[in-house]
């Protein structure tokens, strides 16, 4: 499919990524770029063979590339964007992975004055607790979403190349308005991260945590698991969203208050009814979930 993949930010999902071409043969070679500090990594991902080589110079990494990926945190992209421009070609396409997508089209047109026609935005809904090419694996989008927001100008040629790269890897490929995906990916991602980095914030600044922890049961665990998140990554995240994040913190604030009064007023039907329509509306989801995997898995 690709000649040279060039992978600027071999983490977890850009190692994922590249673990996964080579995998299904998707690329001829494989390379990735990144800065001085990022050096050891770039060794451990060539070490590991997740990638074929590494360059600490943009012009070598991009030399031949005919796909580009911008697998680093979504604040960093208008950076990168500048770094590329003076070696952008028409011959490449060029994607990223970022969870949120104004934000990306928003430093296209900041770099380039308008979106360019063979940058297709992407987003796979995939990842880990764990960061790092350490942490790559080949499987990581396995049977997972993966959500392509193109451009009215998009290159019909190099989106449909970008969609048969992820069906490839397996990913569950939809197409959407930039809008829609942020709105959604603020209420069931960006919303239940800041949920549980605030949690566990509340509970281990009290003057008893070493006894709230010991004490924790599963279920502490499983709902604060995405706080073991990478903070810089969800710092940008959060702040590129925030337009549409802080309209959901505000609803929530309003449940919890409705929650509260009912306590107050020992109110047992009404929680009663809050808690099973939340119980059914998660089976619901499960229900679409493993129904999906299920579909996949018959293909």
């Amino acid at each position: 499919m690709f000649d040279r993949l060039c992978i600027i930010g071999v983490g977890l999902i850009g190692g994922s990524m590249a673990r996964a071409a080579r995998r299904c043969g998707l690329s001829r070679q494989i390379v990735g770029y990144g800065r001085e500090q990022d050096l050891e990594n770039l060794q451990t991902a060539k070490r590991l063979q997740v990638i074929d080589d590494y360059y600490l110079n943009i012009g070598q990494a991009l030399e031949n590339a005919d796909c580009v990926v911008i697998a680093a945190p979504v604040g960093s992209v208008a950076g990168i964007l500048a770094l590329l421009k003076p070696f952008w070609t028409e011959n490449a396409i060029y994607t990223d992975v970022g969870s949120t997508k104004g934000s990306v089209i928003e430093a296209a047109k900041q770099v380039f004055g308008a979106v360019p026609d063979n940058l297709v935005p992407a987003h796979p809904i995939a990842g880990a607790e764990k960061s790092g090419v350490e942490a790559a694996l080949d499987d990581l989008f396995l049977n997972k979403r993966l959500i392509i927001t193109p451009m009215e100008n998009t290159r019909p040629d190099a989106l449909q190349k970008i969609q048969r790269f992820w069906e490839s890897l397996g990913s569950l490929v939809s197409i959407m308005d930039v809008d829609h995906h942020d709105a959604i990916l603020a209420a069931t991602s960006h919303l239940p991260h800041i949920l549980a980095y605030s949690l566990v914030d509340m509970l281990g600044r009290k003057d008893e945590q070493s006894e709230i922890f010991k004490y924790a049961a599963g279920g502490f665990r499983d709902f604060t698991r995405i706080a073991s998140s990478d903070p810089t990554m969800w710092l940008d995240i959060c702040s590129v969203n925030k337009e549409q994040i802080i309209p959901l913190i505000q609803q929530l604030k309003s449940e919890l208050d409705k929650i509260e009064q009912m306590l107050a007023n020992d109110d047992r039907r009404q929680l009663f009814e809050t808690f099973t329509y939340a119980r059914n509306a998660r089976q619901r989801f499960l229900d679409q979930f493993e129904g999906n995997n299920v579909e996949n898995n018959n293909i």
